[in-house]
């Protein structure tokens, strides 16, 4: 099976790991080379451009995890592919036409958008007790930042960190219907080396059906903070609280807790369930790796994944939302982060846990 990474910087070194554990594992023979604007001091075979990797190295599988500024560009380019292609989060920017994008991939043979918390547990967990108890959906929130002060990498800003919350907001409650953008306000700034005026945060009110949808997002808080709280209701009127909790206090550390409310306040917890990966030489890449193992299942195989992968129609569904967020954001003047002469960036062998 051979591999192909269009950009092996953090993301696609990312999928390096996961894609070689998960053929090792499953005892399957895997070449991976890349493409990148420079050659890397890496024993992977190296292409300068996509059209010679594809020619000369025949990928089953194309991983495109350039930064997301480059995915319209790059998905462009692999028109005519017909293998297995996986795009890493989001789809493309608010300034790039997607019909484009979507003519261009019409041929390829398969597609899945990273969309990295669909793939832990205890999201799987609470939509599986959504589905089989009958809940409706009755409000949502989510708060979900990071730290991206300073980093290296190009954005198109808070967009490539909202795209989470929201889609999960739609994952697990699959039958409330359309989620529909009502008002957004923003801070604009210079904490990214794409720009002067970047997106970095945004504030939400949204609806998901009938369900009223509160949310914040930012590429600038001072600590990495996901979580999405639901409301239901059951078949029985009685109110059922749901927290999922992301990457805390570790990546791939997560935590559902799911509970009701007596007469006296006293919590009734009807499931909680921690996660706390540990294999060794997996830090970071437990979720990426059961993503990575879907893929191969389905390409070597012809496996089915359990849940359906995230299709090119909803990466075109959610970034046609995030558009909207783009440009319907207010946004007051513009903050500066960068005062003096030069900026101060982190350097691309950080701690994972920083760039995560």
């Amino acid at each position: 099976m051979n591999v192909l990474i269009i950009g092996l910087g953090y993301a696609g070194q990312r999928f390096r790991r996961a894609f070689e554990h998960v053929a090792n594992r499953a005892g399957v023979s895997t070449s991976i080379a890349y493409v990148g604007r420079r050659q890397k001091a890496t024993p992977l075979r190296y292409f300068a451009c996509i059209d010679s990797a594809l020619q000369h190295f025949g990928p089953d599988i194309v991983v495109v995890s350039a930064n997301d500024i480059s995915h319209a560009d790059v998905l462009r380019q692999l028109a005519g592919y017909q293998g297995f292609l996986v795009c890493e989060k989001p789809l493309a920017t608010p300034t790039d036409a997607l019909n484009g994008v979507q003519d261009a991939l019409s041929g390829v043979g398969g597609f899945a958008l990273n969309l990295i918390e669909r793939y832990s547990q205890a999201t799987q967990i609470l939509r599986a007790w959504v589905a089989r108890h009958g809940w409706e959906l009755v409000r949502a929130s989510f708060y979900w930042g990071k730290d991206r002060i300073n980093d290296y990498r190009p954005t198109c800003g808070v967009t490539s960190e909202a795209i989470h919350a929201l889609d999960l907001l739609r994952w697990v409650c699959p039958t409330a219907g359309p989620l529909r953008l009502d008002g957004v306000l923003g801070i604009r700034s210079d904490f990214s080396v794409s720009g002067l005026a970047v997106l970095d945060t945004v504030q939400l009110t949204a609806v998901l059906g009938s369900a009223p949808i509160t949310g914040y997002s930012s590429f600038v808080n001072v600590v990495r903070q996901r979580t999405v709280d639901f409301s239901f209701v059951d078949r029985e009127d009685q109110l059922i609280q749901a927290r999922l909790t992301f990457d805390t206090p570790r990546w791939d550390h997560d935590h559902l807790r799911i509970w009701m409310r007596d007469i006296d306040g006293t919590a009734l917890v009807l499931h909680e369930r921690r996660l706390s990966p540990s294999q060794s030489g997996l830090e970071t890449l437990h979720k990426l790796s059961e993503f990575c193992q879907q893929v191969l299942d389905w390409v070597v195989r012809r496996q089915p994944p359990p849940l359906p992968f995230a299709s090119l129609d909803d990466a075109v569904e959610l970034q046609e939302l995030l558009n909207q967020l783009e440009h319907r954001a207010l946004t007051p003047a513009a903050a500066r982060y960068n005062r003096g002469a030069q900026r101060a960036l982190l350097v691309e062998g950080s701690d994972l846990e920083a760039l995560g």
